[in-house]
């Protein structure tokens, strides 16, 4: 049996042998546009006229999204906390006085498509040890993004398994910096420290690459 996409003309060639009695439904193998083909008993193979695909305005950006666009076109900074407990409070105002914006998220596959975005620079959460049956933190599955994709984030893990600034620990942990939770609310030159330091490692890969994209 023969076909032709009605969208995209595409010849579609399908064994006879699996053609049923009844109507059926195809997708073109080039525009992906599914078409209904009559069955074996029908008088002629051609595929009926489809109708033409309706298109639908894409709905605007939420006000977040607008307001976060804003922030970066004024070389603002944004942070992404996913804490709960007093903690949380603390590192949001060291942020907030080292003039990051600072938004939170209960939702941690959102959490991790805004980090993959690039929508935040920094990322705050508690790292969390795997549990069958139990949701991922946001720490597990920042781990499972590309690396060039982590390296981007400025990482805070908090926990009271932390020795504050400990670079062994942060190392283990695969964090740029760890905060114990009692530390939380004055740990605001650690992180600007810290984040200057990664800052200047850095700097030659972020440098090569932006020649690579000039190129």
């Amino acid at each position: 049996m023969q076909a032709q996409c009605s969208q995209c003309s595409t010849r579609i060639q399908i064994d006879d042998t699996k053609v049923p009695d009844r109507p059926f439904k195809v997708r073109c193998p080039k525009c992906q546009a599914v078409m209904t083909l009559p069955g074996r008993g029908a008088d002629s193979p051609a595929a009926p006229e489809a109708e033409p695909p309706s298109w639908e305005p894409p709905p605007p950006p939420p006000p977040e999204a607008v307001a976060r666009r804003e922030r970066a076109e004024g070389n603002a900074n944004d942070a992404l906390i996913a804490l709960a407990g007093p903690a949380a409070a603390g590192l949001r105002e060291a942020l907030e006085r080292l003039k990051f914006h600072v938004d939170s998220v209960d939702d941690v596959e959102e959490g991790a498509r805004l980090l993959e975005q690039g929508v935040y620079e920094v990322a705050v959460t508690a790292r969390t040890p795997p549990e069958p049956g139990k949701p991922e933190s946001l720490a597990q599955r920042m781990l499972r993004m590309p690396l060039d994709t982590r390296r981007r984030v400025f990482v805070i893990l908090v926990g009271q398994e932390f020795r504050t600034a400990d670079g062994t620990q942060a190392w283990a942990a695969q964090a740029d910096l760890v905060v114990n939770t009692a530390d939380a609310g004055r740990c605001e030159h650690l992180i600007r420290s810290t984040m200057t330091e990664r800052k200047r490692l850095y700097q030659p890969l972020l440098d090569a690459r932006r020649r690579i994209d000039s190129e």
